[in-house]
């Protein structure tokens, strides 16, 4: 299943569940994908992105546990973005995925936008999901955030690290 396909499933699905009663996390959209990028190349892969009209929205260090450099693309008016991620030092877990990747530039995650995070989680969690951070926390933006381990479910795993992210700017 591609990814377009397994969103709007997941999307659905979780949607679908509400009708039931059953919490589920709210997902609204795809908010963004996130491109780990080696060290010493995310100016010439924001210029490459421009080059096929994508317009430099934030630029941000983020420190703590993260350690990336981040760079926000969008292509026209819609919600979502391309988030490059270059890593500031060995620990930080994009230069871990890198590592995975043979040292090139590969997707990080997939974003999902959610009116409320806390609430996010706390659906996700009583789900069943292998959440990695321990509460919903500070993120990039001013937005609030939490990563959903890409093997959450024995069941079903995604294969692929998910975001959820509450943004307090755009309810």
């Amino acid at each position: 299943m591609d990814l377009v396909m397994m969103t709007a499933v997941m999307a659905g699905a979780f949607a679908d569940a509400d009708a039931e009663g059953v919490k589920t996390p709210g997902i609204k959209f795809v908010d963004h994908v996130a491109i780990a990028v080696p060290c010493g190349e995310l100016e010439a892969q924001v210029e490459a992105y421009k080059l096929l009209g994508f317009r430099e929205i934030h630029r941000e260090e983020v420190l703590g546990r993260d350690q990336v450099r981040e760079v926000l693309l969008q292509i026209g008016e819609g919600p979502n973005l391309i988030q490059l991620l270059e890593p500031l030092s060995p620990e930080s877990p994009v230069n871990k995925t890198i590592e995975r990747n043979g040292g090139r530039p590969g997707t990080a995650h997939v974003a999902f936008r959610v009116d409320n995070a806390q609430r996010a989680f706390d659906a996700m969690q009583a789900a069943g999901f292998q959440i990695i951070d321990k509460t919903p926390r500070a993120g990039s933006r001013g937005t609030t955030v939490f990563f959903v381990h890409p093997k959450s479910r024995a069941d079903h795993p995604f294969g692929i690290l998910f975001e959820m992210v509450e943004d307090p700017q755009q309810k």
